[in-house]
């Protein structure tokens, strides 16, 4: 598979993704030519350092960069304030300055927190994302959201910090957990819904050969939803209005994430539900026909994704936790909502939209 590049502009804080296989042993030369100064610390946690780490340090090393591996405890639960202080401790007492930088070596924990201690740590410093999951490097480490949990709310607590480099090994799914690589596929789903019918259908036509690690279908879909995400974020760098559609199935999802303390769902298993349950609220609304609410669905189920909401969790409970997001305006929760697939639209969702009646909960779809 040859290597492709997606630029990301943003001006003088532009940068490129690269996306290939085996590109990890080559990250030292790219690092090179971004005139970082020579110390590198590599945060990562205990289940990818072991796979990576070595592979990764050895290239710093021998491009002449001081790389120092620091690690935190795996699993969205530890994407706290703890788990910055603990890497912001080890970064003082190894002496790290403003010239030194940071490399993201894991999921999309990894990447959040470590663009947030980023810009946070001596007023910022600069990082690159090495995303080893597939959600990661289809969206989390491209775009410059960083931030931590709160146990009253997901990624309350953030900053936008653009990388200087996303380097994307498609290796690295090899050793990814099948769970894992599912959930990362309810993100790529999500740009299809948003923005581009053609990758739904192509979803829906490779599903096989994707689920197979097909190299060329993992590099056309990684690409396609960076390409999209890059546009985006070009137009719109901090969600003053076009960016909002990425959170498509996210509203709903993090607050089921927040309720259920982060440890029951993966986040694309939250976003997923979240997306299913968002297109039912759209057609309710009268704005999505019921054959593509049924589309989105088996979609979802097909890459073996949940769709309904936990039965454990109530309905009020659900609705309040929404209220507790960054995409309340002045007390009104506002949902992106499919129009069709390519297409949606921001909308303020009241109670009765969201919960009208039991059939939130089971579809008849």
């Amino acid at each position: 598979m040859t290597e492709v590049q997606v630029r990301v502009e943003l001006g003088e804080r532009s940068y490129d993704i690269h996306i290939g296989q085996s590109l990890l042993p080559q990250i030292g030369d790219a690092l090179e030519k971004l005139n970082l100064g020579k110390r590198i610390a590599v945060i990562s946690n205990p289940t990818v350092y072991p796979l990576y780490g070595p592979v990764l340090s050895d290239s710093l090393k021998r491009a002449g960069f001081e790389p120092y591996a620091i690690t935190v405890p795996d699993g969205e639960e530890y994407k706290n304030l703890d788990s910055a202080d603990l890497i912001y401790g080890e970064l003082l007492k190894a002496k790290f300055e403003r010239g030194s930088s940071l490399i993201a070596l894991g999921g999309g924990v990894i990447g959040d927190i470590t663009g947030f201690v980023a810009s946070t740590y001596m007023r910022g410093i600069r990082h690159i994302q090495a995303p080893t999951t597939l959600l990661s490097q289809v969206d989390s480490s491209v775009g410059g959201k960083t931030g931590v949990n709160h146990p009253l709310g997901k990624n309350m607590i953030g900053t936008f910090w653009q990388p200087s480099l996303v380097w994307i090994d498609t290796e690295t799914l090899k050793t990814l957990p099948e769970r894992e690589f599912l959930a990362g596929m309810a993100e790529v789903i999500k740009y299809g819904v948003i923005h581009d019918e053609n990758l739904f259908a192509y979803l829906e036509r490779e599903r096989e050969k994707i689920l197979s690690l097909n190299a060329e279908r993992l590099a056309r879909i990684i690409k396609r939803s960076c390409e999209m995400k890059a546009r985006i974020v070009s137009l719109d760098e901090r969600e003053a209005g076009l960016r909002a559609i990425l959170n498509y199935g996210h509203t709903i999802g993090h607050a089921i994430e927040t309720l259920t303390g982060y440890t029951k769902y993966l986040h694309g298993e939250a976003v997923a539900i979240g997306m299913h349950l968002e297109a039912k609220i759209a057609e309710r609304k009268g704005l999505l026909r019921g054959e593509e609410t049924r589309r989105i669905k088996e979609l979802i189920s097909s890459y073996d994704l949940p769709t309904e909401m936990p039965e454990n969790l109530a309905l009020e409970e659900v609705f309040e936790a929404m209220q507790v997001d960054k995409k309340v305006s002045e007390g009104a929760i506002r949902v992106v909502l499919p129009e069709r697939i390519g297409k949606v639209r921001v909308e303020r969702v009241e109670k009765k939209d969201a919960f009208a009646n039991s059939s939130f909960r089971k579809s008849k779809s």
